[in-house]
């Protein structure tokens, strides 16, 4: 009984565990972004400091105040400013007592170098003479002392102050040997062997001591102070800020920013922070969530978002660490531009929005910070429209730089009413922050690898026909080159009229036929000299070798490393189809023998965007045309149709965003096309010269 009961707890452990997992595997994508708005928030709250001033108020020495009249709440201290406490500090450092000590033996020593030295006899008795007037006064130092530094010599622990004219320096002895020499040659060369190698300081500055007594002064200075009263008038509303008014104002922040400090609960400072992130996050989720963006169901690109928010999160929040005046500095016109170039318009624009939000709500001044961020990244997602060449980046840096420029000199001109408040060194703020935007070119190459998507620009890079790939397809399949050419112009041209990437459609067209490069011969657009190797092959073996020109086309997509989304097109280009001719004749040929479709159809899979249903329609259109023999309106209206509607028919469209509208307007497209490749020309005359 015991036994039983133990394996049935085994049991139903199991299958709850197992239940537990399936879970897990169901809601996998859900889990993942609930992880990374989790860690996004916690890296976001962890960057930026949480200790900056949270009282501050946009005001300048010689502005107007703008604000409502300012009354002070309690009362506090205004001390001196710190120039004042600057100025004072240096006038006490500049009249601080020197402390010296006396050696006894200096000299004795004096006199023995002096001996030692060879000398003019004419000049020995002026140098025995100089060394007596040093050693007889107070002392020689060989310092040049200050006449506004008093000086105290130090015999013992008592100390006596001196005159400084008492004290023989280097200056004072070089002046007494040029009054005794009239030959100046003779009195420099003197004066120099006299203060470099005979005579000794027998003052010895006591550095630790005039460090004391200046340590001492310093700690003891009083600034001088005011009181500000409870509810006294701080300043008014229009009042011309002086600089006594900016000393009690930013007495006044600091005051504030006391106080919040002591009541300061700093977990509820992070919470609020982390609401505030989430609140913003989860809005940007319900957004794309309401208009079904693809993007959700991209985990790279998700992922992707958050990186960028993060990243960009990180450069604000080390100017506010560092220089907070300068974090305008930060180049969060990034976002949006990047954005723009992966995604689309509106998914730049809110993600953009909500990174302002959060970054904005933990920077200084977060009002002007938001409506410089906001605006200049709105022109910027503008700008970054057909977003395909290099000199775009550079128009796009001058239309943020503008931006800043324009918003800032409005802001002055609102609330100073003069050009005279504009201060230039702004405006070179603004000029490397449209510099550092211009970091997003090489960033573009950086993220795509990273995260594994393409832009317009490395579309644009590889639809040049010189890429190798190309290249070797036109020389070793030139009538596939041609086909795919055809197929690239026409498919670009629909997709430019029913909407989508078009630029990714003409390079997927471009590419979709390259795994034709390993076996050309096998089709028949490279067959010029009548010869068909497919004669001597039984069917299944020319349907095999047709079928591999997919998965030959993805190992050399990989090869020549084309983005997964130019591999899309080669894989969905047949979609499930089958290889009609050859299979027809296979049953033609072999009635009693059951023949196995799936060795006659593609893998797949069937197209799931736009562009890769249009290629698909296009190629397989394309070379059906070339096929036939009477190119009339009938003829080519009939296999367009015929063509359409078996794609439609067996099941080809069901996974790709086309509706019967957009077919509709691709299937009177291709016949407008194809008449016009094969059109009929009109017969010349032949001119008979004889006549």
């Amino acid at each position: 009984m015991k036994k039983s009961a133990y394996f049935c707890k085994i049991f139903f452990q199991r299958k709850t565990m197992k239940k537990f997992i399936a879970y897990i595997i169901s809601h996998l994508k859900i889990i993942y972004l609930i992880s990374i708005l989790a860690v996004s928030v916690a890296l976001i709250l962890i960057m930026f400091p949480d200790d900056y001033q949270r009282v501050h108020y946009d005001y300048s020495i010689g502005s107007t105040w703008h604000g409502d009249d300012l009354y002070a709440p309690y009362d506090f201290s205004v001390t001196s400013t710190l120039d004042d406490d600057a100025v004072e500090i240096e006038a006490m450092k500049s009249h601080s007592s020197l402390y010296f000590t006396v050696d006894s033996a200096a000299q004795r020593e004096a006199k023995q170098r002096l001996e030692r030295q060879h000398i003019d006899p004419t000049l020995r008795g002026l140098a025995r003479q100089t060394l007596s007037i040093a050693y007889n006064a107070k002392g020689y130092t060989d310092i040049d002392v200050e006449p506004s530094h008093p000086v105290v010599i130090m015999q013992g622990n008592i100390g006596y102050e001196v005159d400084l004219a008492t004290i023989m320096t280097p200056q004072q002895i070089a002046t007494i040997i040029r009054q005794s020499l009239s030959d100046s040659v003779k009195a420099e060369s003197l004066a120099r062997l006299m203060i470099d190698s005979v005579l000794v300081p027998s003052l010895c500055l006591d550095e630790n001591r005039t460090h004391l007594e200046l340590d001492s002064r310093l700690s003891q200075r009083r600034f001088a102070s005011r009181m500000v009263q409870q509810d006294e008038l701080i300043v008014a509303k229009g009042q011309r800020v002086d600089t006594e008014t900016a000393a009690t104002i930013a007495a006044f922040e600091q005051e504030e920013s006391r106080r919040h400090s002591s009541e300061f609960n700093i977990t509820l400072h992070y919470l609020g922070q982390a609401l505030l992130c989430i609140i913003a996050f989860v809005a940007l989720y319900i957004f794309l969530k309401n208009i079904r963006h693809p993007m959700l169901d991209d985990i790279k690109k998700v992922t992707f978002a958050f990186f960028i928010v993060i990243f960009i999160a990180a450069v604000v929040a080390l100017l506010v660490r560092t220089h907070p005046d300068l974090v305008l500095l930060a180049p969060i016109c990034i976002v949006p531009i990047l954005m723009r170039i992966f995604f689309d318009m509106r998914v730049a624009l809110y993600i953009h929005i909500v990174a302002v939000i959060i970054i904005g709500n933990m920077v200084p001044n977060n009002y002007e910070f938001i409506f410089y961020q906001l605006i200049s990244g709105m022109m910027s997602i503008i700008s970054v429209r057909n977003f395909e060449r290099r000199s775009n980046f550079f128009s796009v840096a001058l239309v943020i730089f503008f931006t800043y420029s324009i918003i800032y000199v409005a802001g002055v001109l609102s609330t100073e009413t003069t050009f005279s408040s504009i201060h230039p060194e702004r405006f070179l703020i603004f000029f490397i922050n449209a510099l550092l935007t211009l970091l997003s070119y090489p960033l573009i190459f950086l993220f795509e690898r990273m995260f594994g998507m393409t832009t317009n620009l490395t579309l644009m890079e590889i639809s040049s026909t010189n890429t190798p790939a190309l290249r070797e397809l036109s020389q070793k399949a030139p009538g596939t080159f041609q086909h795919s050419i055809q197929v690239a112009n026409i498919a670009e041209d629909i997709i430019n009229e029913i909407g989508g990437n078009s630029l990714l459609a003409k390079v997927g067209a471009l590419y979709h036929d390259i795994g034709k490069i390993m076996a050309p011969l096998y089709f028949t657009e490279n067959q010029n000299n009548g010869f068909n190797p497919h004669d001597n092959l039984d069917y299944e073996e020319s349907a095999r070798i047709i079928t591999q020109h997919v998965r030959d086309g993805i190992m050399l997509a990989k090869k020549y490393r084309l983005p997964a989304e130019i591999s899309d097109f080669i894989r969905t280009h047949h979609g499930t189809t089958v290889t009609g001719y050859f299979y027809a004749q296979a049953k033609l040929h072999h009635p009693e023998d059951e023949i196995n479709i799936a060795n006659f159809r593609y893998l797949g899979p069937t197209p799931f965007s736009r562009e890769t249903a249009v290629v698909m329609m296009v190629d397989s259109v394309e070379a059906a045309c070339k096929s036939l023999k009477d190119h009339d309106k009938e003829s080519i209206d009939r296999m367009v149709d015929n063509i359409i509607n078996d794609k439609i028919s067996h099941n080809q469209l069901n996974n790709c965003p086309l509706t019967l509208n957009d077919i509709n307007h691709i299937r009177t497209r291709l016949k407008e096309r194809m008449m016009s490749i094969y059109h009929v020309r009109i017969a010349y005359p032949v001119v008979d010269k004889d006549k």
